[in-house]
């Protein structure tokens, strides 16, 4: 359990990850973070083949045609897009820069999608040159598209028209289905100069039937393009992924015990303002779920609906493609003891666990690497503040039960972080360096070897 007598403080164990372990035990990481002087996140390239190969082997065993794009945004490392291009997967992005990083580590433009809203010119004019696909958000957006592709585009501009999730009106971002009509219209009158090739829409949270429902609206969507002589033979359903980081016990067992004492100051959180860190269905295995969940009003599942209708699936995910895929170091370099009020203060900040941007927690148990064998172990519970002066700058508010009273010079291990953690919001804030990803290589026994990425800022 994640709360018990004997420890009164709540604990989130994350799922067992043997590759992972195996850096941290190999001694490795406090040789990098002598050399590199400050803290750095660690990737491991392996595990995202794995969730890569996993995607795929659910789409193969379900029959459907599809395609994976990873989702930049996810992280920025380098490392990421020369996997897609190695096992020839998509980049998802949405900026110039995002478009020439996917392009300069090797992706083809066609296995590109270009998403966000309000696209400059600058953006449309590089997609349209490489062949990218592009989800245009509103029809401004593609008026603009249209008129890049009229005027001296050597192709023509491929896209899909996003669509405004019903079940979430108030969102920016999406058409209306009179708007997509509109749409529609436009993309016919504008002849050979684009290539409509179906629907897309982002959908938030997690639920797996209300995205089957509507995967299976822009189906019917795209039949009905194809009777205005579009080729509509693509939806995507963007990311929505879950990832589980815990167990259901652990996870239930955290939610029902913590409360405002188990914090640093007495912040409080509400199990909504949390990631949910568990899920009974995670990555390759939600997917599919998803493709065998019927739709609303059909006899059918999602698989043999899109089979039957010949369309292409496309999918955006991001952190389920980094799941476990790398991890974050701070060297401990303050420990401060009031009693039951106990700090460790890092050499980084809050800004590189990007869970803080939401206002909320990152809350997998970060791991403790001590050379101390002399103090006994104990349970000692302490909140993790960065190097700044600023008194909100926690990455960790929750006091963390230690096995044992930390110390300066000591390693502390945040896993799992390569999904949207690492970097979403970093500054060089107090002009610290950011922090610099370091590929892990483990093919080579018996010990690990490692690169600095490839990305450049």
């Amino acid at each position: 359990m994640a709360v018990s007598s004997a420890s009164p403080w709540p604990t989130l164990p994350v799922l067992p990850d043997p590759a992972t372990d195996a850096v941290l035990t190999s001694g490795l990481l406090e040789e990098l973070s002598y050399a590199l002087g400050g803290p750095f996140h660690f990737l491991l390239p392996d595990a995202f083949d794995t969730n890569l190969q996993a995607m795929r082997a659910v789409l193969d065993e379900a029959g459907v045609d599809g395609f994976v794009y990873y989702a930049k945004k996810a992280n920025k490392a380098a490392v990421w897009i020369e996997r897609c291009a190695a096992n020839g997967a998509g980049v998802d992005a949405a900026s110039v820069g995002e478009l020439r990083a996917a392009l300069g580590h090797g992706v083809r433009g066609e296995h590109i999608v270009i998403t966000g809203p309000a696209k400059g010119q600058d953006l449309l004019r590089l997609a349209v040159q490489h062949g990218a696909l592009i989800a245009v958000d509103a029809l401004d957006d593609l008026d603009a598209l249209i008129t890049t592709a009229l005027t001296g585009a050597a192709r023509p501009a491929r896209l899909l028209l996003r669509c405004l999730p019903p079940a979430q009106p108030h969102s920016r971002f999406g058409m209306t289905d009179a708007e997509l009509g509109t749409a529609v219209d436009r993309c016919v009158q504008a002849g050979d100069a684009v290539r409509m090739e179906g629907f897309s829409f982002h959908l938030a949270g997690y639920a797996v039937q209300p995205r089957a429902d509507l995967a299976g609206h822009l189906v019917d969507l795209c039949l009905k393009a194809r009777t205005r002589g579009l080729a509509a033979g693509r939806i995507s359903i963007g990311g929505g992924l879950p990832v589980s980081y815990t167990d259901a016990g652990s996870w239930r067992g955290f939610l029902a015990g913590q409360h405002s004492g188990h914090y640093h100051a007495g912040r409080s959180f509400e199990a909504a303002d949390f990631y949910p860190y568990h899920s009974p269905v995670a990555g390759a295995g939600a997917l599919r779920t998803l493709l065998a969940a019927h739709p609303e009003g059909y006899g059918r599942s999602l698989a043999e609906l899109l089979t039957d209708s010949g369309v292409v699936l496309l999918l955006e995910p991001g952190r389920a493609l980094l799941d476990r895929a790398g991890a974050t170091v701070f060297r401990i370099q303050g420990v401060k003891d009031r009693g039951d009020h106990r700090l460790l203060t890092v050499d980084g900040t809050s800004l590189s666990l990007s869970e803080q941007w939401f206002h909320s927690e990152y809350l997998p148990d970060p791991r403790l690497l001590s050379r101390d064998t002399a103090t006994p172990a104990g349970t000692w519970p302490a909140s993790v503040g960065a190097a700044t002066c600023l008194e909100s700058d926690l990455l960790t508010w929750r006091k963390i039960a230690f096995p044992r009273r930390p110390r300066i010079g000591d390693l502390l291990v945040y896993p799992n972080t390569a999904g949207y953690q690492m970097d979403s919001n970093e500054s060089r804030f107090h002009d610290l360096a950011l922090p610099p990803k370091v590929v892990i290589d483990r093919t080579q026994a018996p010990r690990p070897r490692w690169r600095l990425d490839r990305h450049v800022v």
